[in-house]
């Protein structure tokens, strides 16, 4: 039953476009929420786990701290017990030590994050803003990594050196100073990270602690399933010696893995009203045609057709609508996240989101799973509005006036 000349001005016409529009309007809303809540939450989670690991291994006396309080030995027999879990990927040792950078008229706190030359520098490539990372392959160096953030506070430029200044072992002893060089920038976008983090050599945490070069503040684990890294991480602890803590990226920073799981519930609030929205149009749009196509139907009747054979062409009919509907609303929806994804046109506000440029990210399978949910759900719940078609009587509609 398709729209000729003689019904694109009627009422059904008129509102069934709008129909069709509310369908476009309704999946497009959709895919954005669900583009931007799926990117939001793949861009913090990966910079969380970037900067801090999915999984710390270290001493309980380390749990509750930033800095690397107590130690223990980097052992062959222990790596073995994280290395031969089948999910893990790659893990790199870590000391953290509390200090102050100064130059002749600023000074900042700051966490000073040693690592060896196991750290994977290409995880952080998409955060590196100017000059390079540091080279740890060797002998000890001065060479750190710092944020844009402490740079432009202390007005570091690449190369510069500056002092570094940590409290002694010693109760009373005098701080320790130390020198760097400052190769390379780098810009997270999480305040906590960069107002404090300062990566440097590993080894240089282990002579201000006076530890053994077999020493370390903990592991780092990273591990291939990110759905999975709670479970990994008692797994781990099960394997681990009692004196050592395995903790879940998710349980360190507990409120904003919170926060970020509201965006899942956000997204289903959207889809529930869109849904709901469509289909609403759409009974209403069906109601009309069907009442205006009375005498249609009574014709039908009176010639053998069944109600079902009869519900079927409307049903068929508001499946189509709706699908035109679906088409424009995915071109919408798409065009928006490719035209996001390539230019970044919409930004945020970093203190607020932890990113500057709002993140996009969706799945084909994701997009064919919730057009295929919406024309389940409608053409379901359309087939009762189209009942009204077993109260139209033949001989009241078709008598002749």
């Amino acid at each position: 039953m398709r729209q000729n000349k003689q019904f694109k001005n009627t009422v059904s016409s008129r509102i069934i476009n709008i129909a069709s529009v509310a369908v476009a309007i309704g999946i497009a809303a959709i895919l954005i929420a669900m583009a931007f809540s799926k990117g939001l939450q793949h861009e913090i989670r990966n910079k969380t786990s970037v900067f801090n690991g999915q999984i710390l291994v270290t001493t309980f006396e380390n749990n509750e701290s930033q800095v690397s309080l107590t130690s223990f030995v980097d052992s062959n027999e222990l790596r073995d017990q994280i290395i031969n879990h089948p999910d893990f990927q790659r893990i790199h040792t870590i000391a953290i030590k509390a200090g102050m950078l100064k130059t002749n008229t600023d000074f900042e706190g700051v966490l000073l994050k040693g690592v060896s030359h196991e750290f994977d520098w290409t995880s952080l490539d998409g955060f590196l803003t100017e000059g390079e990372f540091p080279n740890f392959e060797s002998n000890l160096n001065n060479e750190i990594l710092i944020s844009e953030t402490i740079a432009k506070r202390l007005n570091l430029s690449i190369g510069d050196t500056v002092d570094a200044f940590f409290q002694s072992t010693r109760v009373e002893g005098l701080p320790k100073r130390r020198k760097f060089k400052m190769v390379g920038t780098y810009f997270s976008g999480f305040p906590d990270i960069d107002q404090n983090l300062v990566f440097s050599d590993i080894r240089q945490v282990q002579q201000l602690n006076q530890w053994k070069l077999n020493q370390i503040g903990g592991y780092e684990v990273f591990v291939n399933s990110f759905q999975r890294v709670p479970q990994i991480a008692d797994e781990l602890y099960d394997r681990l010696p009692y004196e050592l803590n395995s903790i879940a990226i998710s349980d360190r920073f507990s409120s904003i893995f919170q926060w970020i799981s509201l965006f899942d519930f956000n997204v289903i609030i959207i889809l529930i009203i869109m849904i709901l929205v469509g289909v609403i149009n759409m009974a209403t749009a069906l109601l009309v045609l069907i009442l205006e196509r009375s005498r249609m139907v009574g014709l039908l009747k009176t010639l053998g057709a069944t109600h079902s054979i009869i519900q079927r062409i409307f049903m068929y009919n508001g499946i189509a609508i709706m699908t035109r509907g679906l088409i424009f609303g995915n071109l919408i929806g798409l065009v928006f996240y490719f035209t996001q994804y390539k230019m970044g046109w919409i930004t945020l506000d970093p203190e607020t989101y932890f990113v500057s440029i709002a993140p996009v990210s969706i799945a084909w399978f994701e997009v064919l799973y919730l057009n295929l949910l919406f024309l389940v759900i409608a053409t379901a719940l359309l087939w009762l509005p189209s009942k009204i078609i077993l109260n139209i009587s033949p001989s009241k509609v078709l008598r002749v006036r």
